[in-house]
């Protein structure tokens, strides 16, 4: 793949003037830029509507009907932790010690997925080369789902504002079952990690070793220990794991996928035309930021423009650090893209899915 280069000089002194202030707001607070007790009760909060339904599930005699709006739930709580707790602490945000950042971004295992893989495809794919077409993942689903202007358009995408829904709620299972090894096949091969490349035979070794563990804990004690039929296990795991992914898809696809945010592409010679922080403004979008719902559930992740100029800062922060941000980014001519609602925000986003479905023939 061709070399990608942001420009490395900021002649306007965006970044230079955004960092300097947001600095100066931790120092005047006397506060950390990692997380804090609201953080970490709020983590406490997460795992357990993950968790809780499950052990239920497992203890207490119930009606199927019961058992299924538990299953919802638990993806509820699932997402939850994936946005607040792995998210934060695979950012090394979550904490300023790095042992627990460790062992909270571990609790990828549990979601079904793994640490190196997500880190690979997250940290270093998609904060680095955001909205770039061959580069950032996140904006890949294959050939079914067209979410970049310069991927090839196929008659199918006509209608993909209608089915594109139904298969975002296949993100989650997709992880337990297959995209972690096409991942770690294709990242070892291209000696991609975030920090230092690991072994091919520890990785391989600690993935296949997660996912027996993961798959004997959802699958195997609720065989163990219930009268639920193979079937009707399969059934609640598949709800748990659509109703996450369904969460974490829309969450994600109303940072980048909108009609407000650029898909730019490297010229001949893999030079962007922006810095790598400017890039950000122009790629990203903020939602709902004064939702105090949307903000709590969604880890921050609602806050997008601050989250990919400052992914080392905790999310807990972002709703204090977008009033400089965006102050900061109108002072020097910069896009701040953001809708005032998740509605708004939704409803655009299936409008540039249809735009992206009928791109060829609009022009």
């Amino acid at each position: 793949m061709k070399e990608i280069k942001f420009m490395t000089r900021d002649k306007s002194n965006f970044f230079r003037t955004l960092n300097k202030r947001v600095n100066n707001y931790f120092k005047d607070q006397g506060i950390k830029k990692t997380g804090n007790w609201k953080l970490y009760s709020k983590a406490a909060l997460m795992f357990t509507i993950y968790l809780l339904p499950f052990i239920l599930i497992l203890t207490v005699d119930m009606p199927g009907w019961l058992q299924l709006i538990l299953a919802v739930i638990a993806g509820i709580g699932m997402a939850g932790v994936g946005m607040n707790v792995m998210h934060d602490a695979n950012h090394e945000s979550f904490s300023d010690k790095t042992w627990i950042n460790k062992v909270m971004g571990g609790s990828m295992y549990i979601l079904a997925g793994n640490v190196y893989n997500w880190q690979v495809q997250h940290n270093v794919l998609h904060h680095t080369y955001t909205n770039i077409q061959g580069y950032d993942e996140d904006i890949e689903a294959g050939r079914i789902i067209r979410f970049s202007e310069h991927a090839k358009q196929l008659k199918v995408h006509r209608f993909q504002k209608y089915y594109s829904l139904f298969l975002y709620g296949l993100l989650s299972l997709n992880w337990a079952i297959t995209t972690d090894f096409k991942q770690t096949r294709k990242y070892l091969k291209r000696k991609l990690s975030f920090g230092k490349l690991p072994s091919p035979a520890k990785q391989w070794t600690t993935l296949i070793i997660s996912k027996i563990i993961y798959y004997f804990i959802w699958i195997g004690l609720p065989l163990i220990f219930t009268d639920l039929a193979w079937w009707q296990i399969v059934i609640g795991f598949v709800v748990m794991h659509y109703t996450a992914g369904m969460i974490l898809s829309v969450i994600f696809q109303l940072a980048h996928v909108m009609p407000n945010t650029d898909m730019p592409l490297p010229d001949e010679n893999g030079n962007m035309e922006h810095t790598w922080a400017i890039h950000q403004l122009f790629t990203t979008s903020n939602f709902a930021i004064n939702n105090k719902l949307v903000n709590f559930y969604t880890g921050g992740l609602n806050h997008q423009v601050e989250h990919h100029i400052f992914p080392h800062i905790s999310h807990i922060h972002y709703k204090k650090l977008s009033e400089i941000v965006r102050n900061t980014a109108n002072e020097f001519n910069l896009p701040y893209n953001e809708y005032k609602t998740m509605v708004e925000a939704f409803v655009q986003h299936f409008r540039q899915l249809n735009y992206l479905g009928h791109q060829h023939e609009l022009a």
